[in-house]
This record gives structure tokens, C-alpha cells and sequence, in this order.
């Protein structure tokens, strides 16, 4: 049993030095890339995606400064917030959320990045009022909303990835807006597979800009993962989403 213990304590060491040496790493590009694009140092917030990953990862993340993660899966998302709510992090619901799933996704989050329709508006703002009354969540907590924006030209567009089209983004902020409990904070998006991304990252620039003129507190542009989180700073992201470059190759998904 010592022995067992002594291997597992090994392996959990090794796992927090890779995960240090990979979360160094990426700041590291988040910092050059932050130069590069002659921005202040520090005005990228890194997210480090942990979906399929255990909690433990999670903890040991924390444990080398990191403060926002991001999950999608429910009832994976959900069960992992809880089993760190001792860790000061905040949560960011990533992935697409099923309207089915939102009322979960409400009780545990407190950024999601992918709102691109009024009835997920509605169910989110439904089930964060229930979380209230329930005391999943403090009193006074706001559940901070991206807009999800598709940026794919309209003969390669995914339907399955979602996103509301640019010229949707109005009407859906004022949807948001005026939800109770619910606060507008900017954009996201994913840059579509297979093109140069600075393109669609500029694109996504321009959307942010005319929302904040009517919304001027919606600050955040989230974008950029693993392999263009450069692109994405230098277009003006607030936040990039980082999983595999620090967390390595995920887990096959059962």
C-alpha cells in the first residue's frame, strides 16, 4: 500500500511540473504576442480549457496561478466546479450549451462564451434565477454572457458550430441586455477551419466595436486557442481559450 501511495504521489508530481512548465509556455506566447501587437502586458486573460481532464489537474493549475478554466460538457462541467469550489477560479462554459442544459450550466458558471440565440437567453436567465433562490449562487451574482459570432463565409458555414450571424448581433445583445441577472459582456467566436485566421479574428474586431457603441460595458473579445492565439491578440482578443498547448492531447471522449 506505501508503495502504491509513493507511485501515486510520483506520478502527481511529474503532472504538476508538466502542467507548470506548459502554462509557462503559453504565457510566455500570450506575453510576446501581447508585444508584437503593441498592447499593455497583462491585457490578455488566459483561459485554460479543462474539459475531460480531471479535477486534480484543475487543482494543480491553481496551484501555479491559473484563475480561469473553461468546460462544456454537462454533467462533466458541473461536477468539476463543485469538487473545486474551495479554489478561488471563475468558470467559463466554453462549448455549446443545449437549452436543455442551461439551468446546469447557470448554477455553475460565471462566464458563458457561446450564447447565439434569444431561448438560450431566456433558459440561462430562468435557471440562474433558480440557482439564486437555491443558493448555488451568492446573492447579487451576475452571470456574465458572450455573444457567440459566426464568422464562416455563408458557403462553408457549420451549422453544427454554432454562432447568431453578425448582422443578428443587435437584436440579440438587446435580448441580453434586458435579461435579469444576466450581464453583456462582449463577444466569441472560433475562427473557421482551414483559412488563415487573422482574417475572420478582424472580422470578429469589427463586430465587437459596433456592439460596444451601443453597449459600451461589452469589453470582452474571446478568441484564439492553441494554435492561433496570436492571430487573435493581435486583432484585439481580451481573452484566448487554451487547452491542448497546456493541458496536452485530450482524452478520448466515451
Amino acid at each position: 500500500m506505501t508503495g502504491s501511495i509513493g507511485m501515486a504521489g510520483e506520478a502527481l508530481s511529474e503532472r504538476a511540473a508538466e502542467l507548470a512548465a506548459n502554462l509557462a509556455e503559453v504565457r510566455e506566447r500570450v506575453a510576446a504576442a501581447e508585444a508584437a501587437a503593441g498592447r499593455a502586458a497583462g491585457s490578455v486573460q488566459l483561459v485554460v480549457v479543462t474539459k475531460t481532464f480531471p479535477a486534480d489537474d484543475v487543482r494543480l493549475l491553481a496551484g501555479c496561478g491559473a484563475t480561469d478554466v473553461g468546460e462544456s460538457r454537462e454533467p462533466e462541467s458541473g461536477e468539476k466546479a463543485r469538487a473545486c469550489a474551495d479554489l478561488p477560479l471563475r468558470w467559463h462554459q466554453v462549448g455549446q450549451v443545449q437549452t436543455n442544459k442551461a439551468a446546469a450550466v447557470a448554477s455553475w458558471a460565471d462566464v458563458v462564451h457561446s450564447v447565439d440565440r434569444a431561448r438560450l437567453v431566456t433558459a440561462l436567465e430562468r435557471g440562474h434565477r433558480r440557482a439564486l433562490e437555491r443558493g448555488e449562487r451568492p446573492a447579487g451574482h451576475l452571470l456574465d454572457v458572450l455573444l457567440q459570432i459566426d464568422l464562416d463565409d455563408d458557403d462553408t458555414r457549420d451549422p453544427g458550430r454554432g454562432g447568431a450571424r453578425p448582422g443578428e448581433v443587435a437584436e440579440l445583445a438587446e435580448v441580453v441586455a434586458a435579461a435579469e441577472g444576466l450581464r453583456l459582456a462582449g463577444v466569441m467566436a472560433v475562427a473557421p477551419a482551414g483559412v488563415d485566421p487573422r482574417g475572420p479574428f478582424e472580422r470578429l474586431a469589427q463586430v465587437a466595436a459596433r456592439l460596444r457603441a451601443d453597449h459600451p460595458e461589452a469589453t470582452v473579445i474571446s478568441a484564439g486557442m492553441s494554435g492561433d492565439l496570436e492571430a487573435a491578440v493581435a486583432a484585439g482578443a481580451t481573452h484566448v481559450r487554451v487547452g491542448r498547448a497546456v493541458l496536452g492531447a485530450r482524452p478520448a471522449i466515451v
